[in-house]
């Protein structure tokens, strides 16, 4: 792998990899946290409408040229970024970077197209309120976060949505989309000289600006605790049970253990605690999940989980009590080791897709402006001991720290 940093000033970090496929993304430090004063939504609208036409070419052209290639073209928004990404084959990566770089620089908001996008973005808000178990976590999140930045929903709404200008757009583009927020990655199987060319290539056109990272918004004391019960009138109850946890600049150990506990509770292997009790041994769940997200002040964990409504007083028993016992003992060293093993073998075939490992570096560049070897990372995950974990168990699942939120 190759860090290095391009003569406009955007970080790049490129990784020789793969057979025939290529992978690369655009990170842009900038999310529904940065709003401020303009309209909520607007960093995933900005997203949504980069793709509508730039100063040399069409939507039609930007939707079908990596189409026409085979390849794909996509982009998401959180609270904290916005990306941009691409696949195609090894061949075509100058034209994806290429691409990705006019869309970010030379997006021109074209009135008509932004009328007709918001359209689609208000579907969007439909679909996800038609769904209690994708919209439950915006909700919960939104409610922990109150009174901070961090609780502006993603999508934001139907008025607000209704509101966004052409001019706004430019102006949040403008502010934002600078190198200094800025970080692009390649995986592909050609030479990594080769690929840096490309990027100093693509980015060489496009201006070098000075910092305008606005200072980091005021500390806010993250103490909301709830317990909300939202009559949905649907067939199957949805839950979250969370709090908050370790943010991204936090220790890093810290944030491996409280990996690790969200893996060995509910993660993907029918062996987690949560998943070999509510759904293998008694059938109430189809599924459960425990995620940890960490921002840049802080972090969240969340156990989700939905059932049938008579099954949810004994769901909601089960799962304190399996936080109860992570809380009061710890765990054995072999069965730490055990969950240690999993998880970095879980990592291991993660890490085989090209596409997880452009987007974990982009992340990574962006948010810590470097990359750690895995080797690193996976020699630190093993220095864990079970005091550690037994003390981040304490701190993020204590009881009076607990939130939960029901749709019934």
């Amino acid at each position: 792998m190759t860090i290095s940093q391009a003569k406009n000033g955007i970080r790049y970090a490129v990784r020789n990899f793969g057979n025939a496929v290529g992978y690369c993304a655009l990170s842009i430090k900038v999310g529904t946290r940065n709003e401020g004063t303009y309209s909520s939504g607007i960093a995933h609208f900005v997203e949504h409408t980069l793709f509508k036409g730039t100063l040399r070419h069409k939507s039609e052209w930007i939707n079908n040229y990596l189409e026409q290639l085979g390849g794909e073209l996509n982009a998401y928004t959180t609270r904290e970024e916005i990306v941009l990404h691409a696949t195609v084959l090894k061949d075509d990566m100058a034209k994806a970077a290429s691409l990705l770089a006019e869309i970010a620089y030379e997006a021109t908001f074209p009135e008509n197209e932004i009328e007709i996008e918001k359209g689609v973005v208000i579907d969007e808000i439909a679909s996800y309120k038609d769904s209690p178990s994708e919209d439950i976590y915006d909700v919960f999140e939104e409610k922990i976060f109150a009174g901070s930045p961090l609780s502006r929903p993603i999508l934001g709404t139907v008025e607000s949505v209704q509101g966004i200008t052409a001019d706004e757009l430019r102006r949040f583009r403008a502010q934002f989309f600078t190198p200094d927020r800025m970080s692009f990655t390649m995986v592909a199987p050609l030479p990594e000289k080769k690929m840096e060319r490309i990027i100093e290539r693509t980015f060489a056109k496009y201006p070098a600006v000075g910092s305008r990272l606005p200072q980091s918004d005021k500390p806010f004391d993250y103490n909301n605790v709830f317990d909300i019960t939202i009559d949905k009138k649907n067939h199957e109850v949805n839950c979250i049970i969370g709090s908050t946890a370790p943010s991204l600049y936090d220790d890093t150990e810290r944030r491996l253990a409280t990996i690790l506990l969200c893996n060995m509770l509910g993660g993907p292997a029918s062996n987690s605690i949560l998943g070999r009790i509510l759904r293998e041994k008694n059938g109430w769940v189809y599924n459960v999940d425990c995620s940890y997200a960490p921002y840049s002040d802080t972090g969240i964990v969340m156990i989700a989980f939905g059932c049938d409504k008579e099954n949810l007083k004994g769901c909601g028993r089960v799962i304190f009590r399996e936080l109860r016992k992570l809380r009061e003992k710890e765990l054995s060293p072999q069965r730490l080791k055990a969950a240690k093993r999993q998880l970095l073998g879980q990592n291991a075939i993660s890490r085989e897709s090209g596409e997880a490992q452009c987007l974990s570096m982009c992340k990574n560049l962006a948010v810590f402006g470097n990359i750690l070897p895995q080797e690193e990372l996976a020699a630190r995950l093993m220095t864990i001991s079970p005091a550690l974990v037994r003390q981040m168990a304490t701190e993020i699942f204590a009881e009076d720290k607990l939130s939960k939120l029901v749709y019934l």
